[in-house]
């Protein structure tokens, strides 16, 4: 009887420890959420880059652009670490190298954020609104919290030396719902 008793003891234990070994697979929007952060809290991740993620059954793909060729490689490396990831496929794009570019960045950036009704934003460790300028042409993205400040955003781009605005600035209500869809 001590036997059959510290038998069935043992295997419980054992199914146990196998339970408790197995990881708990996080869902896609778990996932997202910790490669966002990965992404946010990467040291030279600044305004002038933006990386956007999906995740599909612990597969993650990255797209968007950013500044120095380094910054993509180190983006791939910290997301690959994070727990629960699969595989990451990059389609995340280095901006060419440029003189006017850098200065049309520094000028928005200023526009932007030098604007009182901006100051809130350019606050935070990690400003919500990303400027990529690629030959000319800018791109906003990020989340602001009204139509009125994406409009207002936009208007500020309009410089001497802009050659095209795509305004990809979301409001918060847009970036909840978005979200919500996951």
């Amino acid at each position: 009887m001590k036997t059959i008793v510290f038998s069935m003891f043992a295997g419980l234990l054992l199914t146990a420890q196998t339970a408790l070994a197995q990881p708990v697979e996080k869902t896609d929007l778990q996932l997202f959420n910790d490669v966002a952060k990965a992404v946010n809290r990467y040291e030279r991740f600044t305004i002038f880059d933006d990386v956007s993620a999906e995740v599909k059954s612990g597969v993650v793909t990255l797209t968007g652009k950013v500044t120095e060729p380094y910054k993509r490689d180190d983006l791939l490396k910290r997301v690959t670490k994070v727990d629960g990831v699969n595989a990451v496929v990059s389609k995340v794009e280095v901006l060419p190298a440029s003189l006017w570019d850098d200065q049309l960045r520094y000028r928005i950036a200023r526009a932007i954020y030098g604007n009182a009704n901006f100051w809130n934003y350019g606050a935070s460790a990690n400003p919500s609104i990303h400027i990529v300028v690629e030959r000319g042409r800018v791109t906003l993205t990020g989340v602001v919290q009204s139509d009125v400040d994406r409009m207002l955003a936009r208007t500020l781009v309009m410089q001497d030396g802009v050659l095209s605005v795509t305004n990809n600035l979301r409001t918060e209500a847009e970036a909840r719902a978005e979200l919500e869809k996951m």
